[in-house]
């Protein structure tokens, strides 16, 4: 991973790595966000969390921009970020100050040994967005690590995952499946276009151990900026019926390299 360089378009920054964008953070508004997969993780949030102060974990950090806007939005929420790059933590902290009084506490850890170390039930929502070269990494989608996952997540507690795949979700489908198996209850939450299979692109694992309110997040999903639609397991196992989850004895799966890194992540 080369340095971290920033584009500053007035106070919208977006940090970019190895010239890929990799986060984008308003700095004088932390609502305003730019890529349509963290509108779409915010937007669940909003739709399924309970309302108040969020005990957040986040497994990737960037440029922080989910547990800035978590903080905006639910003031004091305590949150950990599990991000092993600590010379990125670093100079994203310097550049990109976050607000005072926030109770964000960045760990240098990867997200399977510090998922390991957090105590159970100490989190009302997990969320994975984390890449390497492009990709979701193998050992972040396995039931293995969701269980651990479920663990922490107290009960009623969200797990949010962003994944990209090629048409077809057949990647995607797996993580699902593995999500369902851990957990009883997934949906995707996309853009239209990426949903139906006609382009690469990001899509938002949701999964709980209790019943999704598919209603609701339909109706937040309609009412949003972007042409997004939710796809629950049903649908994603008619639409990939041989989806299988992903397993650690299996040695895994990183998510598919994506056609053009340079244009598939920001819009």
């Amino acid at each position: 991973m080369g340095d971290p360089r920033f584009d500053r378009e007035g106070s919208l920054v977006t940090v970019l790595l190895d010239d890929l964008p990799q986060s984008a953070v308003d700095l004088d508004d932390p609502a305003l966000l730019a890529f349509e997969y963290v509108q779409h993780l915010a937007l669940v949030l909003d739709a399924l969390a309970p309302v108040g102060r969020l005990r957040t974990t986040h497994v990737g950090g960037g440029g922080l921009t989910l547990p800035r806007w978590v903080e905006h939005t639910r003031p004091g929420s305590p949150q950990i970020v599990l991000e092993p790059a600590a010379d990125l933590t670093e100079v994203v902290r310097r550049e990109l100050p976050l607000p005072r009084s926030h109770r964000i506490r960045v760990r240098p850890v990867a997200g399977e040994d510090g998922m390991a170390a957090l105590a159970d039930r100490s989190a009302d929502a997990v969320v994975l967005d984390a890449f390497v070269g492009g990709r979701v990494p193998a050992g972040l989608t396995t039931v293995e690590w969701l269980a651990d996952v479920r663990r922490v997540l107290d009960d009623g507690g969200l797990f949010l995952a962003n994944v990209t795949d090629e048409p077809g979700m057949r990647y995607a489908a797996r993580v699902a499946a593995g999500a369902q198996e851990v957990f009883g209850h997934a949906a995707f939450v996309g853009l239209h276009e990426v949903l139906k299979g006609r382009r690469f692109g990001n899509l938002v694992l949701v999964a709980s151990a209790g019943p999704l309110d598919l209603y609701t997040l339909r109706r937040a999903a309609a009412s949003a900026v972007l042409p997004t639609g939710v796809l629950p397991w049903s649908d994603v196992a008619r639409k990939v019926p041989a989806a299988r989850p992903l397993r650690a004895a299996d040695g895994g799966l990183d998510s598919p390299v994506p056609p053009d890194q340079r244009a598939w992540r920001r819009r």
